[in-house]
């Protein structure tokens, strides 16, 4: 599970304009339109071209949990590709992206500071940049430690050093323990 890479792709499946298909057979039918075809929506899921079938023509409607699994998850990978673009745009351009966490952080300082982690709850928007940053790096297939440092920075910048008005020589915040991790764009 990707905490961060998973917190992204909720972020912009909240500018979706449309639900994604819902049923087992509606959702087939779907990846069959997309992939133009059964036989590669059958390699894609690993089962039989037959199985795909028989989901297309409503023969079958209640997946095994694992392969709904499967299903939602290229469904949702693949819904509203021009919507999930422009979202993750406006947030690399314009208007920025927000994280609101809920997590044990931790910060390297000078001696003499109080860098013990502790709980911390933030919600901070960061600026297109660094959404800029996190985007690229999550499709660039970035696994969750890249996207959390990036996070991190951004916070560090923004949160723990406000922009650079606060002065000093704050070098690294880290998150050791996230309870709760949401975006929103």
């Amino acid at each position: 599970m990707s905490v961060f890479g998973d917190g992204l792709d909720a972020a912009v499946q909240k500018a979706f304009t449309r639900p994604a298909p819902k049923s087992a057979p509606a959702q087939m039918r779907y990846l069959v339109k997309q992939l133009k075809g059964t036989k590669a929506v059958a390699q894609l899921l690993r089962v039989s071209q037959r199985t795909v079938e028989r989901y297309v023509k409503d023969q079958l409607k209640r997946p095994r949990p694992d392969l709904a699994a499967r299903l939602e998850r290229e469904v949702r990978k693949r819904w509203q590709p021009q919507v999930r673009a422009r979202a993750r745009q406006r947030a690399a351009t314009t208007d920025g992206i927000v994280i609101d966490t809920r997590a044990r952080m931790g910060y390297t300082a000078p001696i003499g500071s109080t860098d013990q982690d502790r709980v911390r709850h933030l919600t901070v928007a960061l600026p297109p940049p660094y959404a800029a940053r996190l985007f690229e790096a999550r499709e660039a297939g970035a696994d969750d430690a890249r996207l959390q440092e990036i996070a991190a920075e951004a916070l560090k910048e923004v949160y723990f050093q406000d922009g650079g008005r606060r002065a000093g020589s704050l070098e690294e915040v880290r998150f050791t323990d996230i309870e709760h991790l949401e975006f929103g764009l």
